[in-house]
């Protein structure tokens, strides 16, 4: 029943992101996700048969598993904005099989985050703990040894940092120091602005792609098109990418956290992009 909208899905998420995320364990940053929006281990047997989307009430897309509206954790009816994500929704619970693995669940998690709100937070609360994240960026702190880190840290990071500033027309920084650079209070509120221009929803899921990369900076990129998903990954991981080069590591370990890593960063910025859809664009995706 779903054949023609996961055909669509697919193609939509390739054209968005640069690889094809796997469906692995969903781990959240504390207050963002709660247990119950995406546990680890959370596991149920597969209840329905058939998938379907319809519109509903104020044009609100519904998820319906064989005819039955499905709702949030919280118990409120499970709605989405637009097609195009109810599509990418829809897509998750049709692909499961005997056994419904909520944690490969992405999107449909931070959707239920979005419409519950567990931590009760408004946007500007949102905002602002986007914003702490930069007092603490991952590439805004460089090493002063051994050489070869700090090269890589400089050839890797520096050219992002560079397109940031000259992007948003800020000054940013890094430093050696355990305090970090001081952040001007213009570049914050040219942040402050241009999250501003973002909805609920969409803010639900650049925050979570922050706490992913640990990085304000890597997540604007990516959100921006200026890194691929593979890219962004490696670069918040540089250190730790380094230190296996040199040290080796557990070959299987490092590519499950690598692909566990990339399937959660991707999950995050295609809900960006499809929290954010205008519906010209929606319906000239879906004609296609």
């Amino acid at each position: 029943m779903l054949q023609g909208l996961c055909k669509f899905h697919r193609r939509f998420a390739g054209a968005l992101l640069p690889f094809a995320a796997r469906p692995l364990t969903l781990t959240s940053s504390a207050h963002v996700l709660r247990a119950n929006y995406g546990s680890a281990t959370a596991e149920r047997r597969k209840f329905y048969q058939d998938v379907s989307i319809s519109q509903g009430e104020g044009g609100l897309f519904e998820i319906n598993l064989d005819r039955r509206k499905l709702k949030t954790p919280g118990g409120k009816l499970f709605t989405v904005p637009n097609e195009a994500l109810a599509i990418a929704v829809a897509t998750e619970w049709d692909a499961q099989k005997d056994t419904l693995k909520f944690y490969t669940m992405h999107l449909t998690t931070l959707c239920n985050t979005a419409l519950d709100n567990p931590t009760q937070r408004n946007k500007d609360q949102m905002i602002s703990a986007a914003l702490k994240f930069l007092e603490t960026d991952t590439i805004c702190y460089r090493v002063e040894d051994p050489p070869g880190l700090v090269e890589l840290q400089k050839n890797e990071w520096d050219p992002v940092m560079d397109w940031i500033e000259k992007r948003y027309n800020v000054i940013i920084g890094s430093s050696s120091s355990i305090m970090g650079p001081q952040i001007p209070e213009e570049t914050k509120e040219t942040f402050r602005q241009h999250l501003e221009s973002y909805n609920l929803w969409s803010l639900t899921g650049l925050e979570y792609v922050i706490s992913q990369l640990k990085s304000v900076i890597l997540s604007f990129g990516l959100i921006d098109r200026h890194l691929t998903v593979e890219h962004a990954v490696l670069l918040s991981r540089l250190e730790e990418e380094y230190q296996i080069q040199h040290w080796g590591n557990v070959e299987w370990a490092h590519d499950y956290d690598m692909y566990e890593l990339r399937a959660r960063t991707a999950a995050g910025a295609l809900f960006v992009h499809l929290s954010s859809e205008s519906s010209t664009l929606k319906k000239k995706l879906l004609r296609d």
